[in-house]
Formats: structure tokens, C-alpha cells, sequence
């Protein structure tokens, strides 16, 4: 497991409460059940994030399985939801 911050932007930043929270999983897959589970009170969180785009350590996600994407040590997920006037 590693260990990392997962930022979140805009309507996610709204939908999570929180502008960043901490990750504890191997995969992107693993860190995202992981919030949905933490915001389980939030209907607005999964829709949101489903929606979403993630950046990885600098890196876009883009189609890839999320379960393909480890996640390292001290790393971070920016959480991306799509924006107005794209």
C-alpha cells in the first residue's frame, strides 16, 4: 500500500467536503472506492467522480484501467471533474 494525498478540484472539491484527503491503496481503483465508501453521504460524490478525469504524479489517467494505475509513496491524485465552456 501506498501512501499519498488525493486532491480534489472543484464540483468534487464541493461533492468530497474537502479540498484533499489522504490515500492508503495500491491502485487508483483501490483509492477511488475508497473515497466513494468515505463519502457514501454525499449523493453528489459519485456522479461527480464518475465523471471525472484523474492525474497521477503528473500524469493524465486518460482510458486506461484504473486497476493498471499503482500509486506511490508520498504520491498524488488530482481529481478532475469536467468543466463548463470545454
Amino acid at each position: 500500500m501506498a501512501v499519498g494525498t488525493m486532491r480534489y478540484w472543484a464540483a468534487a472539491k464541493e461533492a468530497a467536503g474537502t479540498a484533499e484527503e489522504a490515500y492508503d491503496a495500491e491502485t487508483l481503483a483501490d483509492a477511488l472506492h475508497a473515497a466513494r465508501e468515505r463519502h457514501a453521504g454525499s449523493a453528489r460524490f459519485v456522479p461527480v467522480v464518475g465523471n471525472s478525469s484523474f492525474v497521477v504524479d503528473g500524469n493524465p489517467v486518460g482510458k486506461r484501467d484504473h486497476a493498471s494505475v499503482q500509486l506511490t509513496e508520498g504520491g498524488t491524485v488530482e481529481v478532475l471533474p469536467p468543466f463548463a465552456g470545454g
